[in-house]
């Protein structure tokens, strides 16, 4: 017997038993409603094993049907592989078949109690997670973004510079601010009896100021304060609070920078401004900008002990040669990256007439919102050019070979 005539031989088989399968289901579909005893279950029992022997053997005869096929039609496919394929083939559309027939067509199915296995295979069967599988892309627009509505301020250290300056209050906006210079004249020895001499006149000198104003205003709309989730009118108001203090603190730094320049390349030279050239009768301090700080704390004394000092008393901790030491910004005495500082008494050196300090807020109903608005009159002048002087410090070069 040929190929084809196996072929043909074993359809005729395959029909006459898929028409039985029919039956056999009805049957026990049948046994199974009507059954009353342990009898009527064996009974459907029996004849579901039937069932089951029957459906194995098409699925065997299919298999064999399509070696057939494959062999007539030349194809090179390993049998294990092609068996397997086959296999799910046959179990997907035994399946399909069951689900479009609502459960009556139950060929080449397998049941496990009412539930029907599905083979692991079949289930991962072409898919693949990389690409069929659902990420958090794809499900964006369902994902919570959590926003915090709290601003987090950057930090910077600020010095107020105002408050080591001899600030007075102006009533006016100009004046003079006398200032009593330092006496060197001694008394004469008198005689008994002898008229007293003359004593030396004070030596006052004026000086003059002038107040400047600076003021700035910013709207804010009803809607803004009243929609935003933080105090919004307390956050702008801290931030033109903070602007005040910049523009005071970058007056003062202006006067200081005209005070005598001098250099400082080692310790010695810093020794030497404040033993000898200023006056012992001043109060020292040294406002020092960050890189002249840098400096400042990589002194060390003949045993390589560091100068700078631990102190309770300086606002930023720390004391040189027993001088509190004040740390500004490189921008408020120079550029970025240069040493500068200022030493000696700076409430001697510098006067500040404080002639007004306003912050008010007020609503505008025109435009729906509020007003903020900032304004300070001041002028800040050289008092005692002999109270200090500013230090630039530059490194050294090497020796030349």
């Amino acid at each position: 017997m040929n190929l084809d005539e196996k072929i043909k031989a074993l359809q005729t088989k395959l029909d006459e038993q898929r028409s039985k399968v029919t039956g056999l289901n009805t049957e026990v579909r049948s046994l199974v409603e009507k059954a009353e005893s342990d009898d009527d279950l064996a009974a459907a029992k029996a004849k579901r094993s039937e069932l089951d022997k029957l459906n194995e053997e098409i699925r065997s005869g299919e298999e064999t049907m399509q070696l057939y096929k494959d062999a007539i039609a030349g194809k090179g496919k390993p049998a294990q592989a092609r068996n397997k394929q086959d296999g799910l083939k046959e179990k997907r559309d035994a399946i399909n078949a069951y689900i479009r027939s609502k459960g009556e067509i139950t060929d080449g199915i397998t049941m496990r109690g009412k539930e029907v296995v599905v083979p692991d295979a079949l289930l991962r069967d072409g898919i693949d997670p990389k690409t069929d599988g659902i990420t958090s892309p794809n499900v964006q627009p369902t994902i919570p973004v959590a926003i915090s509505y709290n601003p987090q301020r950057e930090l910077e250290t600020v010095v107020d510079l105002k408050q080591f300056t001899n600030v007075f209050a102006a009533t006016t906006a100009s004046g003079k601010y006398p200032i009593l210079k330092n006496t060197a004249t001694v008394l004469s020895s008198v005689a008994e009896l002898e008229k007293n001499p003359k004593l030396a006149k004070p030596d006052f000198t004026d000086v003059s100021w002038e107040v400047v104003t600076y003021r700035g205003a910013i709207p804010l709309s009803q809607e803004s304060i009243d929609d935003s989730a933080i105090d919004l009118i307390s956050i702008v108001s801290e931030n033109a609070s903070r602007q005040k203090l910049n523009t005071t603190n970058a007056a003062i730094s202006t006067v200081l920078k005209t005070f005598t320049a001098k250099e400082t390349a080692s310790l010695d030279d810093l020794k030497q401004i404040n033993n000898v050239a200023l006056d012992p009768a001043y109060a020292r301090t040294i406002v020092a900008t960050q890189s002249y700080y840098n400096w400042l704390d990589t002194l060390k004394d003949a045993n390589g002990r560091y100068l700078l000092q631990d102190s309770i008393i300086s606002p930023s901790g720390k004391m040189l040669l027993g001088m509190p030491v004040l740390v500004i910004a490189d921008k408020l005495l120079g550029a970025d990256g240069e040493a500068h500082a200022f030493l000696g008494d700076i409430k001697r050196a510098t006067i500040f007439a404080n002639r007004a300090d306003i912050t008010v807020r007020w609503v505008d109903n025109e435009i729906y919102g509020q007003y903020l608005q900032v304004a300070t009159r001041f002028d800040v002048k050289k008092a005692d050019e002999k109270a200090g002087y500013f230090l630039t410090h530059t490194e050294s070069e090497a020796p030349k070979d």
